[in-house]
């Protein structure tokens, strides 16, 4: 059954953390399976700072920040022609697992699935259709995925207007806008501005703010 476009689609809790998926056929150029897997070890020494630091001295607790995730992180995952970018797109998808803070668009699933079956320079192409249509079954599976609700195309208007964003990017702003998410993972955006609530973050910056 369909959910309704306003509805977060959510598996439960358990049976997205003992998710284990399968390698995915390699691919000529293509060093290593690029599938996430769901085990806690796997993501001890990833970076966390995005989290959020509340009180001070040494009772210090870090609270998770819920953040929406554009499609060009999806898509560095499986392109080895950038392999620094390749390495740190999963290192944030694995810790957004973990510490279950990454949201998935369902703008961004569209939009895999056509950047990562169409052609790119030097011929063949990232993913083939039936690949591409298991991994973004697999997105679904593993992450919370928010739909579009007329509140979402109305703050895309208030974002083209207010801040000048493509009629793409201001739908892409405005599923967080719209649920109060803090931060925005994008290459696309001003790294660390802020539009309104939310911040966007570029994760292959090497400031020491990102």
């Amino acid at each position: 059954m369909r959910s309704s476009s306003s509805q977060l689609v959510i598996p439960s809790r358990s049976s997205r953390r003992g998710l284990l998926l399968e390698s995915p056929p390699r691919r000529s150029g293509s060093t290593s399976s690029t599938r996430l897997r769901r085990d806690r070890g796997s993501g001890r020494n990833l970076d966390r700072s995005h989290l959020r630091t509340i009180g001070a001295g040494a009772e210090r607790i870090c609270t998770p920040v819920a953040g929406l995730v554009d499609t060009n992180i999806l898509i560095y995952r499986f392109d080895p022609r950038f392999p620094e970018k390749q390495t740190r797109a999963d290192e944030l998808l694995r810790e957004g697992i973990m510490d279950e803070t990454i949201v998935v668009p369902h703008q961004a699933i569209i939009e895999f699935v056509a950047a990562a079956t169409k052609p790119i320079a030097g011929g063949g192409q990232l993913l083939s259709v039936e690949e591409a249509l298991r991994e973004a079954e697999d997105l679904m599976n593993q992450f919370r995925v928010v739909y579009p609700t007329e509140g979402t195309v109305r703050a895309a208007f208030l974002g083209v207007m207010l801040y000048q964003l493509s009629w793409f990017d201001a739908h892409l702003w405005a599923y967080a806008d719209e649920r109060g998410l803090d931060t925005l993972w994008t290459e696309d955006f001003q790294h660390g501005r802020r539009y309104g609530g939310v911040r966007t973050i570029d994760p292959f910056q090497t400031s020491p703010d990102h």
